[in-house]
């Protein structure tokens, strides 16, 4: 565990995204435990290289709104989204 309550990062044990293949045509559960069982940890994984750390807030503020919120920011001022 690291001083901020999270474990340290081993990247040895991360898998790559990449590698996951998912079967559309099986049922959603069955999916989702083939998911996890090729992924591993699904709040920390690799994408080409690129160590990805999931976490979630407890707040109404939903994804959506904060992918806008930040794409109004770079359209400026005016910003017509």
């Amino acid at each position: 565990m690291e001083k901020d309550g999270t474990r340290a990062l081993d990247r040895a044990e991360l898998r790559d995204i990449r590698d996951v293949s998912i079967d559309v045509s099986r049922p959603r559960e069955e999916r989702l435990r083939d998911y996890i069982r090729q992924i591993g940890d699904p709040y920390r994984y690799l994408d080409d290289g690129v160590v990805v750390e999931i976490g979630y807030a407890d707040t109404s503020v939903t994804l959506q709104d904060r992918l806008l919120s930040y794409a109004r920011s770079l359209s400026g001022p005016a910003g017509n989204l």
